[in-house]
């Protein structure tokens, strides 16, 4: 491993009398700096699904399966990726890994829009967006190695859903700076520089705001500082793992991990099912224009902030931590949604636009459950691993070349329908992890323990 990737050593504790302060500014900043940074991931990701419609008029002899098909190139790359990536996250310092990935990710970006030649045959494409996807990948686990290492268990399920929403600030940010780059410039290419400029000036700002562990600051660990200790909680916790350990005992035996990793599957199915395709859909299937394709897309991103922290605080309040009857009951929601997104067909945009909020609102709240599942369910030091773990490549995969090919074949019918049986699926799956419940238990804080507070 490159050696300034690798963890920052402890440094010496702080005076007691210092803890509570700096514990304070730095959790303020690295959950600044996480979210910034995972939210300017998405700048710089789905770019291509909203120039489809402008790359299908420029050539014509393509088919949306064929453009689907690159798509799942990103969708694959970033899959693997994030579960390979994981690994080396939990063996690096997030404050150089994940701005890292960040710069590589909009300079693949800028050179997409700014060199004619990548976008000119869809080899080229699909090469682009497997690339992209790849260092894409270096995003989401460095997150959550930040987040295990910084906040507690007991305080963990408000932290995640609100960092969570990070992604949907980026997702309706993409069309909003499209629209804006496309203004600018007069080239449709601009959704892709544009964000990429943005992208790469939030990295450079992330780099200042992370840190890595706490002890790597002279503080106790975050589970002595809250006095929130997990179960069998010790010393050997912070020790970092290896590879074959992480991934043969952490990871391949947990049970509850395979079926949140099928559950996600589905989910993400759906997800990108109805993301990546807004433009295409409502631009190709229903006559609008980009501008208003982009309005649907943004108020999809935008209403799932508030969704995905009511799915969060819903499963602690009314599920007492219990993750499994959370996404029961959002995803059976979305499975309405869907429904009414598909028997609108050619009836009015603000049909479509009050489904696609809905979707939105209701969709990435079990997609959150999921991802905190994984992180309860394994060692801290194998939150990365777990993180890249769970089954995006396959749902998100199939979401793009599947829905492409559907499309072609079957047309938007088949494609609503392959959704619905999937909301169906993610609710099966789900339902296999009731017996499990994120747990603390609170021991007795040692001498040296500074309790501190949210």
């Amino acid at each position: 491993m490159i050696s300034w990737l690798k963890p920052a050593a402890f440094a010496a504790p702080l005076p007691p009398v210092q803890v509570d302060p700096t514990y304070r500014r730095l959790r303020r900043r690295v959950f600044l700096g996480i979210f910034a940074g995972y939210a300017a991931y998405y700048l710089v990701r789905n770019n291509l699904a909203l120039a489809i419609p402008d790359i299908l008029r420029q050539h014509p002899q393509y088919s949306k399966a064929a453009l689907g098909s690159a798509l799942t190139g990103l969708s694959l790359a970033y899959g693997v990726s994030k579960f390979l990536m994981g690994s080396v996250s939990d063996r690096s310092n997030p404050k150089y890994f994940l701005p890292l990935g960040l710069l590589l990710s909009s300079a693949i970006m800028a050179a997409f829009g700014l060199v004619p030649a990548l976008s000119a045959s869809l080899a080229a494409i699909a090469t682009v967006q497997v690339l992209n996807g790849w260092v894409q990948g270096m995003g989401w686990p460095p997150c959550g190695k930040t987040m295990v290492h910084w906040f507690s268990t007991r305080e963990r399920g408000l932290t995640v859903s609100v960092w969570n929403t990070a992604h949907n600030i980026g997702g309706a940010l993409v069309a909003t700076f499209a629209l804006v780059g496309v203004a600018l410039f007069q080239d449709w290419h601009a959704k892709f520089y544009f964000n990429a400029l943005i992208a790469a000036l939030v990295a450079i700002a992330v780099y200042f705001l992370l840190e890595d562990t706490p002890q790597s600051k002279g503080l106790p660990t975050v589970e002595e500082y809250r006095n929130d200790y997990p179960p069998d909680y010790s010393a050997a916790d912070e020790r970092t793992l290896g590879f074959r350990e992480i991934f043969f005992s952490a990871v391949l035996r947990n049970r509850y991990l395979w079926a949140i990793a099928f559950a996600n599957a589905f989910c993400y199915f759906v997800r990108y099912g109805v993301e990546n395709w807004i433009p295409t859909y409502l631009e190709t299937a229903k006559g609008f224009s980009f501008k208003q394709s982009s309005i649907g897309w943004s108020l999809y991103e935008w209403s799932a902030i508030p969704g995905t922290i009511a799915c969060g605080w819903i499963s602690d309040h009314w599920f007492g931590g219990r993750r499994a009857p959370a996404t029961l009951l959002f995803m059976a929601l979305t499975l309405v949604a869907v429904i009414v997104y598909w028997l609108n067909g050619r009836g009015p945009l603000w049909i479509d636009y009050a489904a696609l909020i809905a979707i939105g609102f209701l969709i990435y709240g079990p997609i959150m459950i999921i991802g905190l599942q994984s992180l309860d369910l394994v060692p801290k030091k194998a939150a990365g691993t777990a993180a890249g773990f769970f089954g995006y490549v396959f749902g998100s995969a199939i979401a793009g070349t599947g829905v492409g090919w559907i499309a072609d074949r079957w047309g938007w019918g088949g494609v609503f329908a392959t959704m619905v049986g999937c909301c169906l699926l993610t609710m099966l799956c789900s339902a296999l992890t009731l017996g499990h419940r994120a747990q603390s238990v609170r021991r007795a804080a040692p001498a040296t323990a500074t309790p501190g507070s949210a």
